[in-house]
């Protein structure tokens, strides 16, 4: 897993609002990239709902918000649309993203051992400088995890 205080990968991402950039372009904000398991699962829709409720105060405060996970395009923009996200999911079907941040690993679930996304939440800053890493995320209170953080 990248760790805090490097260079954070760059990619190349089209989001589900269409839009398609690298993250160095937004070289000169602070970015919050956060990697979650599965779009409309109770824990993923709580994160992305969390940063939805506090998107204007993340603008106010500079940051950029990218969602990303191995779902491809079309149940992201279903997600993005159930819940009026304002901020761009990245399918990365391929796990290209998800590997260079190394975020994919063993995960446990209901007594069973499969391979998947570990979430993950990594605060970059203007310079494209990984800032803090959070992997204990609390989806119910990320925006504020973060922010604890920066403090």
């Amino acid at each position: 897993m990248i760790e805090k205080g490097t260079k954070a990968p760059d990619f190349a991402f089209t989001g589900s609002d269409g839009k398609t950039m690298n993250l160095s372009d937004l070289l000169g904000k602070k970015v919050v990239v956060y990697f979650y398991p599965k779009d409309s699962t109770p824990g993923c829709t709580a994160e992305a709902c969390d940063f939805r409720d506090n998107y204007q105060m993340l603008l106010e405060k500079g940051f950029f918000v990218i969602g990303i996970s191995a779902d491809n395009m079309t149940s992201h923009i279903k997600f993005a649309t159930k819940f009026d996200l304002p901020f761009p999911l990245v399918a990365d079907t391929e796990k290209k993203i998800i590997q260079a941040y190394g975020v994919w690993g063993p995960k446990k679930f209901m007594g069973r051992s499969y391979e998947g996304i570990l979430r993950s939440t990594f605060v970059i800053d203007e310079k494209g400088i990984v800032e803090e890493v959070i992997t204990k995320v609390e989806t119910k209170a990320s925006t504020a995890q973060i922010l604890e953080l920066l403090k």
